[in-house]
């Protein structure tokens, strides 16, 4: 195990002031927009920068592709990027057929093909972990680097705390719709009250205050979509464990100490069970390592990348 940096209380200073804040609000992400249609799908996604070989990030449940803003503004000058909205989140219509994981994995091969990438470096997070683990495992011609970031697929399969709650889940189905979509559009008011961005974000960061304040609303802008309870559903009827030992291209997997929605000792099982792969465990960290500590993230990213 690579733990870092140690579980301190707090973050070094410069850790908390390293944003691209400042940069991923100088693009005008309007002129990297595309809908791409995969079968009768429309996928809004966001395509940018040159260079081999291609990163593709996927959003996990209840995010959409802004949960990579602050990776999407560095490595744009260095490699060809592209990040998307899976099927019912973010902008992209609902889910049409099948709701599975191996589902949304053939969707992600199809979106490759769509926009002609042949081989791609995969950054997931959370669903978006186990959906690129599960395409890495059926077609390891497409993949060549692999990053989890708290990915589920180990303790989220048929979770008996998760799995109780769904019946309320479902009867509350309406109700949380409508708190979802509220808290989209009110996610400006949110972002700027620290007291409310940290009741709203304290389940997916460690500390949501540190966020910037832009950065965090964008965040929320992608919630009150119909794709999380299906999703939900499909995480937990989804055992990613026999598929692991088929992932064969290097694998990076990264999680934070503190992460409230899948334990961090998940990493060292992910990295037991993936043939080539090594777990880095940040202390002081949430759900969303690459939001929580971007700089160190980034760095990470570039030196796996070039390793």
């Amino acid at each position: 195990m690579v733990v870092h940096p140690s579980a301190a209380d707090s973050p070094p200073a410069s850790t908390q002031r390293s944003y691209t804040e400042d940069a991923w609000q100088r693009i005008d992400w309007r002129e990297h927009q595309r809908w791409v249609h995969v079968g009768e799908r429309a996928i809004n996604a966001i395509e940018l920068g040159n260079g081999e070989p291609a990163i593709v990030f996927i959003h996990g449940l209840s995010g959409s592709w802004p949960n990579w803003l602050e990776q999407l503004c560095v490595f744009s000058s260095t490699h060809r990027l592209l990040a998307f909205d899976l099927p019912g989140f973010g902008h992209s219509p609902g889910h049409a057929g099948e709701v599975s994981m191996p589902g949304y994995a053939r969707i992600v091969a199809d979106l490759l093909d769509a926009r002609g990438i042949e081989r791609a470096v995969l950054v997931g997070n959370s669903m978006g972990g186990l959906i690129s683990a599960e395409l890495a495992a059926e077609e390891p011609s497409l993949v060549e680097r692999l990053v989890l970031v708290s990915p589920a697929g180990i303790s989220t399969y048929a979770n008996r705390i998760t799995t109780r709650s769904m019946p309320a889940i479902r009867r509350g189905q309406q109700a949380l719709a409508l708190a979802a979509q509220w808290t989209a559009s009110h996610s400006d008011g949110i972002a700027a009250r620290r007291r409310t961005r940290g009741a709203v974000l304290a389940g997916v960061v460690a500390h949501p205050q540190r966020l910037p304040r832009a950065l965090a609303a964008e965040q929320l802008r992608g919630a009150g979509t119909d794709g999380f309870l299906s999703a939900l559903e499909a995480i937990l009827e989804f055992d990613l464990r026999p598929r692991l030992p088929l992932i064969s291209c290097p694998t990076l997997v990264v999680w934070g100490r503190k992460d409230r929605l899948i334990s961090w000792h998940d990493a060292a099982r992910f990295a037991e069970a993936i043939p080539d792969a090594r777990e880095v465990v940040y202390g002081d960290t949430g759900h969303m390592a690459m939001l929580e500590r971007p700089a160190e993230f980034n760095r990470l990213l570039a030196g796996f990348l070039s390793g």
